[in-house]
């Protein structure tokens, strides 16, 4: 069970904030825009937590939340506004998944090492190709599988508060390069979950 499937349970919590970015004349795709904009900075300071001062890894992390709680309020405040559009839907998940790619950059290049980084950015790329690809062949949107986005938005935050203290190495890896590695593995497994599912919907 991945976190993406409690978004409809999540509602009364979202209604104050949708109201407040409807009042504030914010539009859907603003809403997107933004929350990338939350990626590209978290991406900046995974960086310098990385080659600076480790404490810039705790605003990377709250960075991290900020993109996946905006990435909730754009379909809510486009259901609000009565706007919700294939072509807002195809712009959140360009900025999403170009949001994926911009933190997880930040991760390798904040400890030099882009060849795992290159394996966690593919994993998380094919993760999310595979459920929108399932729709495009007559299918619905997958979501499920071990690690959906909110899972793993929900991990890099996590992870980021806690390499702020634990600068240690752990078997050749510091915390952060665990979390490639995680994102590396896990990726590609729950992209081979969700093409099986689809594949066997298709028989």
């Amino acid at each position: 069970m991945t976190l993406d499937k409690l978004r409809p349970y999540v509602s009364e919590v979202l209604d104050p904030f949708v109201r407040g970015f409807d009042r504030l004349g914010l539009t859907p795709n603003g809403v997107s825009v933004l929350a990338f904009g939350m990626a590209v900075a978290a991406a900046v300071a995974f960086y310098l937590g990385g080659v600076a001062d480790r404490f810039w890894y705790v605003a990377a992390a709250t960075l991290v939340f900020c993109n996946g709680w905006l990435d909730i309020l754009d379909g809510a405040l486009a259901r609000e506004q009565g706007v919700a559009s294939r072509g807002g839907d195809l712009l959140d998940h360009v900025l999403d998944r170009y949001a994926d790619i911009v933190v997880i950059a930040g991760l390798a290049a904040g400890i030099g090492d882009f060849v795992l980084g290159f394996a966690a950015v593919t994993g998380v790329v094919m993760t999310s190709y595979l459920g929108t690809q399932a729709q495009a062949v007559g299918l619905e949107r997958v979501y499920g599988g071990l690690v959906g986005r909110a899972d793993r938005l929900a991990i890099i935050g996590a992870v980021g508060l806690l390499a702020y203290p634990l600068s240690e190495t752990y078997a050749g890896f510091s915390l952060v390069g665990w979390l490639l590695v995680f994102l590396a593995v896990i990726g590609h497994f729950t992209a081979l979950q969700r093409f099986f599912y689809a594949w066997k919907a298709l028989e």
